[in-house]
Protein backbone atom coordinates (compact mmCIF):
# COMPACT_ATOMS: atom_id res chain seq x y z
CA UNK A 1 0.00 0.00 0.00
CA UNK A 2 0.89 3.46 -0.83
CA UNK A 3 1.47 6.17 1.88
CA UNK A 4 0.45 8.30 -0.34
CA UNK A 5 -3.20 6.60 -0.06
CA UNK A 6 -3.92 7.62 3.38
CA UNK A 7 -3.48 11.49 2.31
CA UNK A 8 -7.03 13.12 2.04
CA UNK A 9 -7.55 17.03 2.74
CA UNK A 10 -8.86 18.62 6.15
CA UNK A 11 -10.89 22.11 5.94
CA UNK A 12 -9.35 24.76 8.71
CA UNK A 13 -11.59 24.80 11.70
CA UNK A 14 -12.34 21.20 11.75
CA UNK A 15 -10.11 19.97 14.43
CA UNK A 16 -11.21 19.89 17.34
CA UNK A 17 -9.65 22.31 19.99
CA UNK A 18 -12.31 21.42 23.13
CA UNK A 19 -13.95 18.02 24.03
CA UNK A 20 -17.70 17.77 23.41
CA UNK A 21 -19.70 18.54 26.84
CA UNK A 22 -20.80 16.24 28.40
CA UNK A 23 -18.39 13.62 27.15
CA UNK A 24 -21.12 11.24 25.20
CA UNK A 25 -22.85 14.33 23.74
CA UNK A 26 -19.76 13.65 21.12
CA UNK A 27 -21.18 12.74 17.36
CA UNK A 28 -20.98 9.58 15.95
CA UNK A 29 -21.16 8.49 12.60
CA UNK A 30 -21.87 4.21 11.92
CA UNK A 31 -20.61 2.53 9.12
CA UNK A 32 -20.94 -1.76 8.96
CA UNK A 33 -17.65 -3.03 7.74
CA UNK A 34 -19.90 -5.77 5.62
CA UNK A 35 -22.69 -3.43 4.68
CA UNK A 36 -21.11 -0.85 2.29
CA UNK A 37 -24.79 0.97 2.44
CA UNK A 38 -24.90 1.05 5.27
CA UNK A 39 -24.19 4.31 7.31
CA UNK A 40 -25.75 6.34 10.21
CA UNK A 41 -25.87 9.69 12.32
CA UNK A 42 -26.08 9.66 15.89
CA UNK A 43 -24.18 10.40 19.30
CA UNK A 44 -22.09 8.17 21.42
CA UNK A 45 -25.13 8.43 24.14
CA UNK A 46 -26.58 6.29 21.61
CA UNK A 47 -24.25 4.02 21.32
CA UNK A 48 -26.30 1.19 23.57
CA UNK A 49 -29.05 1.06 20.71
CA UNK A 50 -26.30 -0.25 18.70
CA UNK A 51 -25.55 -3.38 20.73
CA UNK A 52 -26.57 -5.95 22.56
CA UNK A 53 -26.53 -8.09 25.65
CA UNK A 54 -24.48 -10.75 23.91
CA UNK A 55 -21.95 -8.09 22.95
CA UNK A 56 -18.32 -7.38 24.43
CA UNK A 57 -17.11 -4.03 24.95
CA UNK A 58 -13.67 -3.51 25.17
CA UNK A 59 -11.76 -0.90 27.09
CA UNK A 60 -8.10 0.63 27.51
CA UNK A 61 -7.71 1.41 30.77
CA UNK A 62 -4.53 3.10 30.49
CA UNK A 63 -3.87 6.49 32.46
CA UNK A 64 -2.14 9.31 30.56
CA UNK A 65 0.39 10.97 32.32
CA UNK A 66 0.98 14.64 32.69
CA UNK A 67 3.91 14.15 30.36
CA UNK A 68 4.36 17.43 28.69
CA UNK A 69 7.62 19.96 29.89
CA UNK A 70 8.60 23.40 30.23
CA UNK A 71 11.71 23.89 31.43
CA UNK A 72 14.45 27.15 31.13
CA UNK A 73 17.59 26.73 30.17
CA UNK A 74 20.21 27.34 32.78
CA UNK A 75 22.57 28.59 30.18
CA UNK A 76 20.77 30.78 28.38
CA UNK A 77 17.58 31.54 30.28
CA UNK A 78 15.69 30.63 27.21
CA UNK A 79 12.21 28.71 27.74
CA UNK A 80 12.27 24.52 26.70
CA UNK A 81 9.05 22.73 25.74
CA UNK A 82 9.66 18.92 26.05
CA UNK A 83 7.87 15.44 26.48
CA UNK A 84 8.42 13.04 29.33
CA UNK A 85 8.42 9.69 27.36
CA UNK A 86 9.61 6.22 29.95
CA UNK A 87 11.76 6.09 33.09
CA UNK A 88 14.47 4.22 31.71
CA UNK A 89 15.33 0.81 32.80
CA UNK A 90 19.27 1.00 32.31
CA UNK A 91 19.65 3.94 34.14
CA UNK A 92 18.14 4.21 37.13
CA UNK A 93 17.39 8.69 37.74
CA UNK A 94 16.95 8.84 33.98
CA UNK A 95 14.67 9.73 32.13
CA UNK A 96 13.88 9.12 28.39
CA UNK A 97 12.41 12.39 27.03
CA UNK A 98 12.00 14.38 23.70
CA UNK A 99 13.32 18.37 24.05
CA UNK A 100 12.08 20.83 21.60
CA UNK A 101 15.47 23.39 21.46
CA UNK A 102 18.13 23.62 18.46
CA UNK A 103 21.01 24.24 21.48
CA UNK A 104 20.40 21.34 23.37
CA UNK A 105 23.74 19.67 23.92
CA UNK A 106 25.19 17.02 26.71
CA UNK A 107 25.28 18.50 29.85
CA UNK A 108 22.72 21.27 29.36
CA UNK A 109 20.70 21.94 32.70
CA UNK A 110 16.91 22.47 32.08
CA UNK A 111 14.86 23.41 35.61
CA UNK A 112 11.38 22.14 35.29
CA UNK A 113 8.55 24.61 35.92
CA UNK A 114 6.10 23.69 38.05
CA UNK A 115 2.23 24.29 36.76
CA UNK A 116 2.16 28.03 37.85
CA UNK A 117 5.03 28.09 35.61
CA UNK A 118 7.35 28.79 38.90
CA UNK A 119 10.84 27.06 38.90
CA UNK A 120 10.65 23.66 40.31
CA UNK A 121 13.52 21.84 42.31
CA UNK A 122 13.57 19.30 39.79
CA UNK A 123 16.47 19.43 37.37
CA UNK A 124 16.94 17.42 33.80
CA UNK A 125 20.49 17.66 32.62
CA UNK A 126 20.89 16.05 29.10
CA UNK A 127 23.31 13.13 29.00
CA UNK A 128 23.09 11.70 25.01
CA UNK A 129 20.99 11.85 22.28
CA UNK A 130 18.83 8.92 21.72
CA UNK A 131 19.08 8.10 18.42
CA UNK A 132 16.15 6.02 17.54
CA UNK A 133 14.00 8.97 18.60
CA UNK A 134 13.90 12.25 17.01
CA UNK A 135 14.66 14.88 19.47
CA UNK A 136 15.20 12.13 21.93
CA UNK A 137 17.62 12.49 24.59
CA UNK A 138 19.00 10.65 27.95
CA UNK A 139 18.44 12.75 30.55
CA UNK A 140 19.51 12.32 34.54
CA UNK A 141 16.53 13.83 36.82
CA UNK A 142 17.46 15.24 40.10
CA UNK A 143 14.93 16.40 42.71
CA UNK A 144 15.86 18.71 45.15
CA UNK A 145 19.73 18.14 44.37
CA UNK A 146 18.71 14.26 45.13
CA UNK A 147 18.64 12.16 42.03
CA UNK A 148 15.05 11.01 42.03
CA UNK A 149 13.98 6.83 42.37
CA UNK A 150 12.76 4.30 39.83
CA UNK A 151 9.08 4.91 40.07
CA UNK A 152 8.98 8.07 40.77
CA UNK A 153 7.79 10.09 37.99
CA UNK A 154 3.95 9.73 37.85
CA UNK A 155 4.25 12.05 41.62
CA UNK A 156 6.55 14.22 40.22
CA UNK A 157 5.09 14.83 36.67
CA UNK A 158 2.07 15.86 38.84
CA UNK A 159 3.94 18.67 40.36
CA UNK A 160 5.73 19.94 37.32
CA UNK A 161 4.14 18.10 34.34
CA UNK A 162 1.63 19.29 31.82
CA UNK A 163 -1.50 17.74 29.80
CA UNK A 164 0.78 16.16 26.87
CA UNK A 165 -2.09 17.34 24.23
CA UNK A 166 -1.66 16.98 20.41
CA UNK A 167 0.80 20.03 19.02
CA UNK A 168 -1.92 20.41 16.56
CA UNK A 169 -4.80 21.15 19.34
CA UNK A 170 -2.07 23.41 21.18
CA UNK A 171 -1.14 24.98 17.28
CA UNK A 172 -5.36 25.47 16.46
CA UNK A 173 -5.82 27.07 20.36
CA UNK A 174 -3.11 29.37 19.65
CA UNK A 175 -4.34 30.58 16.09
CA UNK A 176 -7.87 30.94 17.59
CA UNK A 177 -6.62 33.07 21.06
CA UNK A 178 -7.90 30.26 23.03
CA UNK A 179 -7.18 29.51 26.59
CA UNK A 180 -7.60 26.45 28.75
CA UNK A 181 -6.68 26.15 31.86
CA UNK A 182 -4.55 23.17 32.45
CA UNK A 183 -5.96 21.57 34.85
CA UNK A 184 -9.28 21.51 32.61
CA UNK A 185 -7.32 19.62 30.18
CA UNK A 186 -5.44 17.21 33.06
CA UNK A 187 -9.80 16.12 33.56
CA UNK A 188 -10.70 15.72 30.34
CA UNK A 189 -7.60 14.38 28.29
CA UNK A 190 -8.56 11.20 30.47
CA UNK A 191 -11.07 8.45 30.25
CA UNK A 192 -13.36 8.14 33.62
CA UNK A 193 -12.58 4.37 33.65
CA UNK A 194 -8.70 5.19 33.80
CA UNK A 195 -6.85 2.62 36.31
CA UNK A 196 -4.03 3.94 38.55
CA UNK A 197 -1.55 1.93 35.71
CA UNK A 198 -0.03 5.54 34.66
CA UNK A 199 2.08 4.96 31.35
CA UNK A 200 0.91 6.87 28.30
CA UNK A 201 2.04 10.08 26.97
CA UNK A 202 -1.49 10.27 24.76
CA UNK A 203 -5.19 9.37 25.39
CA UNK A 204 -6.60 6.27 24.45
CA UNK A 205 -9.01 9.11 22.49
CA UNK A 206 -11.78 6.68 21.82
CA UNK A 207 -12.97 6.61 25.70
CA UNK A 208 -12.65 9.90 26.02
CA UNK A 209 -16.67 10.01 24.94
CA UNK A 210 -17.75 7.90 27.73
CA UNK A 211 -19.74 9.01 31.03
CA UNK A 212 -20.41 6.53 33.84
CA UNK A 213 -24.05 6.96 33.18
CA UNK A 214 -23.42 5.77 29.70
CA UNK A 215 -20.94 3.34 31.18
CA UNK A 216 -23.89 1.53 33.88
CA UNK A 217 -26.82 2.13 30.81
CA UNK A 218 -24.37 -0.21 29.31
CA UNK A 219 -24.01 -2.87 32.03
CA UNK A 220 -28.09 -2.92 32.60
CA UNK A 221 -28.15 -3.57 29.31
CA UNK A 222 -26.17 -6.75 29.22
CA UNK A 223 -23.10 -5.50 27.41
CA UNK A 224 -20.22 -7.48 29.01
CA UNK A 225 -17.25 -4.99 29.45
CA UNK A 226 -13.37 -6.40 29.57
CA UNK A 227 -9.77 -4.35 29.57
CA UNK A 228 -6.79 -4.37 28.60
CA UNK A 229 -3.56 -1.83 28.96
CA UNK A 230 -1.65 -0.66 26.24
CA UNK A 231 0.81 2.18 27.27
CA UNK A 232 0.13 5.12 24.48
CA UNK A 233 3.44 6.67 22.88
CA UNK A 234 4.41 9.20 20.44
CA UNK A 235 4.98 6.74 17.75
CA UNK A 236 1.32 6.08 17.45
CA UNK A 237 0.29 9.69 15.80
CA UNK A 238 3.95 9.54 13.75
CA UNK A 239 3.08 10.34 9.89
CA UNK A 240 4.18 7.58 7.74
CA UNK A 241 7.07 8.92 6.17
CA UNK A 242 8.04 6.26 4.18
CA UNK A 243 6.57 5.65 0.61
CA UNK A 244 5.69 2.35 0.93
CA UNK A 245 3.53 1.54 4.33
CA UNK A 246 5.16 -1.32 4.95
CA UNK A 247 8.27 0.16 5.27
CA UNK A 248 7.64 2.01 7.99
CA UNK A 249 9.04 1.02 11.35
CA UNK A 250 6.53 0.50 13.57
CA UNK A 251 6.99 1.58 16.81
CA UNK A 252 7.06 -0.76 19.83
CA UNK A 253 4.27 -0.36 22.81
CA UNK A 254 3.93 -2.24 26.06
CA UNK A 255 0.29 -3.89 26.49
CA UNK A 256 -0.92 -6.40 29.03
CA UNK A 257 -4.22 -8.57 29.25
CA UNK A 258 -4.83 -11.38 32.09
CA UNK A 259 -5.08 -14.83 31.11
CA UNK A 260 -8.28 -14.86 32.27
CA UNK A 261 -9.85 -12.03 29.76
CA UNK A 262 -7.80 -13.51 26.94
CA UNK A 263 -9.70 -16.93 27.63
CA UNK A 264 -13.17 -15.11 27.37
CA UNK A 265 -12.28 -13.05 24.57
CA UNK A 266 -11.01 -16.23 22.23
CA UNK A 267 -14.08 -17.63 23.78
CA UNK A 268 -16.45 -14.83 22.98
CA UNK A 269 -14.84 -14.27 19.36
CA UNK A 270 -15.09 -18.48 18.46
CA UNK A 271 -19.00 -17.85 19.51
CA UNK A 272 -19.34 -16.21 16.37
CA UNK A 273 -22.53 -14.25 15.52
CA UNK A 274 -24.40 -13.09 17.52
CA UNK A 275 -21.54 -12.55 19.86
CA UNK A 276 -19.48 -10.03 19.21
CA UNK A 277 -16.25 -8.11 19.94
CA UNK A 278 -16.23 -4.16 19.97
CA UNK A 279 -12.95 -2.74 20.89
CA UNK A 280 -13.03 0.96 22.51
CA UNK A 281 -10.31 2.42 20.01
CA UNK A 282 -7.37 1.67 17.93
CA UNK A 283 -5.22 1.04 20.80
CA UNK A 284 -7.25 -1.80 21.89
CA UNK A 285 -7.22 -3.05 18.83
CA UNK A 286 -3.89 -3.47 18.59
CA UNK A 287 -3.75 -4.71 22.05
CA UNK A 288 -6.16 -7.76 21.23
CA UNK A 289 -5.10 -8.28 17.88
CA UNK A 290 -1.53 -8.66 19.10
CA UNK A 291 -2.38 -11.23 21.83
CA UNK A 292 -4.50 -13.01 19.00
CA UNK A 293 -1.55 -13.88 17.06
CA UNK A 294 0.94 -14.03 20.00
CA UNK A 295 2.86 -17.62 19.22
CA UNK A 296 1.46 -18.72 22.30
CA UNK A 297 -2.25 -17.95 21.61
CA UNK A 298 -2.44 -21.62 20.05
CA UNK A 299 -1.26 -23.15 23.52
CA UNK A 300 -4.10 -21.20 25.36
CA UNK A 301 -1.30 -19.40 27.49
CA UNK A 302 -0.52 -16.01 27.34
CA UNK A 303 2.07 -14.14 28.62
CA UNK A 304 0.77 -11.30 30.79
CA UNK A 305 2.32 -8.48 28.93
CA UNK A 306 3.75 -8.01 25.73
CA UNK A 307 5.97 -5.75 23.81
CA UNK A 308 3.95 -5.19 20.67
CA UNK A 309 5.00 -3.65 17.29
CA UNK A 310 1.71 -4.86 14.84
CA UNK A 311 1.09 -2.81 11.91
CA UNK A 312 -2.24 -3.63 10.75
CA UNK A 313 -3.21 -2.49 7.45
CA UNK A 314 -5.73 -3.60 4.58
CA UNK A 315 -5.45 -7.04 4.18
CA UNK A 316 -5.21 -8.03 7.96
CA UNK A 317 -6.76 -10.71 8.87
CA UNK A 318 -8.85 -9.77 12.45
CA UNK A 319 -9.15 -12.64 14.70
CA UNK A 320 -10.48 -11.15 17.68
CA UNK A 321 -11.91 -7.99 17.00
CA UNK A 322 -15.57 -8.03 15.19
CA UNK A 323 -15.51 -4.05 15.44
CA UNK A 324 -14.66 -0.72 16.94
CA UNK A 325 -15.38 2.77 18.46
CA UNK A 326 -12.95 4.69 16.99
CA UNK A 327 -12.46 9.02 16.55
CA UNK A 328 -11.20 10.34 13.39
CA UNK A 329 -7.76 10.09 12.60
CA UNK A 330 -4.56 12.19 10.84
CA UNK A 331 -3.53 11.45 7.32
CA UNK A 332 -0.66 9.74 6.63
CA UNK A 333 -1.19 7.71 9.98
CA UNK A 334 -1.08 4.10 10.79
CA UNK A 335 -4.46 4.49 12.82
CA UNK A 336 -6.28 5.58 9.44
CA UNK A 337 -4.55 2.38 7.88
CA UNK A 338 -6.11 0.10 10.53
CA UNK A 339 -9.22 1.98 9.89
CA UNK A 340 -9.23 0.96 6.58
CA UNK A 341 -8.03 -2.83 7.10
CA UNK A 342 -11.57 -2.82 9.30
CA UNK A 343 -13.49 -1.69 6.47
CA UNK A 344 -11.40 -3.77 3.43
CA UNK A 345 -13.90 -5.71 1.63
CA UNK A 346 -12.20 -9.12 1.56
CA UNK A 347 -13.41 -9.45 -2.27
CA UNK A 348 -12.49 -6.06 -3.52
CA UNK A 349 -8.70 -4.80 -2.24
CA UNK A 350 -8.38 -1.35 -2.25
CA UNK A 351 -12.16 -1.17 -1.26
CA UNK A 352 -11.14 -0.33 2.83
CA UNK A 353 -9.25 2.84 1.69
CA UNK A 354 -11.87 4.07 -0.56
CA UNK A 355 -14.61 3.23 2.39
CA UNK A 356 -12.98 5.11 4.90
CA UNK A 357 -12.10 7.88 2.24
CA UNK A 358 -15.51 8.27 1.72
CA UNK A 359 -16.82 8.40 4.92
CA UNK A 360 -14.59 10.93 6.17
CA UNK A 361 -15.86 13.15 3.32
CA UNK A 362 -19.47 12.75 4.77
CA UNK A 363 -18.48 13.41 8.00
CA UNK A 364 -16.65 16.50 6.98
CA UNK A 365 -19.55 17.85 5.01
CA UNK A 366 -21.67 16.77 7.80
CA UNK A 367 -19.58 19.07 10.56
CA UNK A 368 -17.95 16.58 12.60
CA UNK A 369 -15.26 17.25 14.55
CA UNK A 370 -11.71 15.66 13.97
CA UNK A 371 -8.66 14.18 15.99
CA UNK A 372 -7.95 13.87 19.56
CA UNK A 373 -11.09 15.97 21.32
CA UNK A 374 -13.33 15.40 18.14
CA UNK A 375 -16.30 13.14 17.36
CA UNK A 376 -16.49 9.22 17.15
CA UNK A 377 -17.25 6.92 14.54
CA UNK A 378 -18.40 3.36 15.24
CA UNK A 379 -17.92 0.39 13.01
CA UNK A 380 -19.84 -2.50 13.60
CA UNK A 381 -19.59 -6.18 12.51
Amino acid sequence: MRTSELDYDLPEGVIATRAAEPRDSARMLVLSRSDPAFLAHATVRELPSYLTAADTLVFNRTRVLAARLIATNSTTGGKVEGLFLHESPDHPGHWRVLIKARRARPGSVLTLLDTSDHPSDVVLTLVERVEDEEGGWLASVTSGATPVESGSSPAILARVGRTPLPPYILAARRAHGEGVPDQADRERYQTVYASEQSGSVAAPTAGLHFTPVLLDTLERAGVRSEEVVLHVGTGTFRPVETESLLDHPMHREWCSMSPETCARIAATRLAGAPSRVIAVGTTTVRTLESYATHPEAGSGLWPPSIDTRLLITPGHRFRWVDGMLTNFHLPRSTLLALVAAALELPAYPGSGIRRVKEAYAIAIREGYRFYSYGDAMLILP
